[in-house]
């Protein structure tokens, strides 16, 4: 019988996991010719035919069910959606739950999904960028007039509530142009790994590129937070827990992980596993 997500939420949390991630897709191709670009052959992992939740309704829930672990989206495609909408859906959000939100945004991969929205999928780089300053505007609590060349909102409007405090907003994806957006405009990366091609080096070069982008761009001094999401490894969170040491060396400041829902105390099993190997 398939779980609540509130449920296993709760009971990661009780097992002592810092956060609790949450992915996005709003539809899937029936068939595709898009590349996937966290696998080395660009096929997708998943059955397309995978239920997928939507992100920001299941982190409301989620809200109701734990006190202490950050929620994250990993990540949002942003630019699929009315960066107003979105902007409030997660000021909400971050509210209900005591500031505990942290926004993963990114670009998106799948051309159909992208077509399917009516949405602009070879502008969706440049659409991000607009998304995010837009964003952050409504997050003031005043945002508009705005007349962008994506976006436009004609008049200044209220967007209450407001974030508990400062949101991060993390920049998902691999690209030159998604390390340089994490720098020079973000609060962060969030970089995706299978756990056969994860490689600390190209982390390091990764955290390189972002830092350079944000001096770059007159950020200097601040704070850049890594979070690496490591995929085929809810069975083995041993292999994960002996690269732990080698991933915050690299740069790594947070690590998400999929856990065993097939066992009885899986996520307890997984904690106590990755645990031991910062011991």
């Amino acid at each position: 019988m398939r779980r609540a997500p509130a449920e296993m939420a709760a009971e990661l949390e009780a097992a002592g996991f810092d956060s609790i991630w949450v992915s996005d897709h709003i539809v899937f191709p029936v068939e595709t010719s898009s590349r996937y670009p966290f696998s080395a052959d660009g096929k997708v992992t998943w059955s397309f035919e995978d239920p997928y939740l939507e992100p920001m309704v299941v982190l409301a829930a989620v809200t109701a069910t734990t006190k202490r672990a950050a929620l994250g989206t990993s990540v949002s495609i942003a630019p699929m959606r009315n960066p107003v909408l979105l902007a409030k859906q997660a000021a909400s959000i971050d509210a209900m739950s005591g500031g505990r939100l942290v926004l993963g945004v990114g670009a998106g991969w799948l051309r159909e999904e992208f077509e399917a929205l009516d949405a602009d999928f070879e502008n969706r780089g440049a659409v991000l960028d607009e998304w995010i300053e837009i964003a952050r505007a409504c997050w003031s609590g005043l945002a508009g007039p705005h007349h962008g060349k994506h976006y436009s909102i004609p008049v200044a409007i209220h967007c209450l509530p407001k974030p508990e405090g400062a949101m991060p907003v993390l920049i998902g994806g691999m690209s030159r142009h998604a390390l340089r957006r994490a720098g020079a405009v973000a609060d962060g990366w969030l970089g995706q790994f299978a756990l056969d091609t994860l490689s600390e080096s190209e982390i390091g070069g990764a955290v390189d590129t972002i830092r350079r982008e944000a001096e770059n761009a007159g950020r200097q001094g601040a704070d850049t937070r890594v979070v690496i999401r490591i995929t085929g490894a809810a069975t083995k969170p041993d292999a994960v827990a002996t690269r732990l040491r080698t991933l915050g060396e690299a740069g790594a400041t947070e690590v998400i992980v999929d856990v065993d829902w097939n066992e009885d105390g899986g996520p307890a099993r997984a904690h106590d596993a990755l645990s031991a190997g910062l011991n």
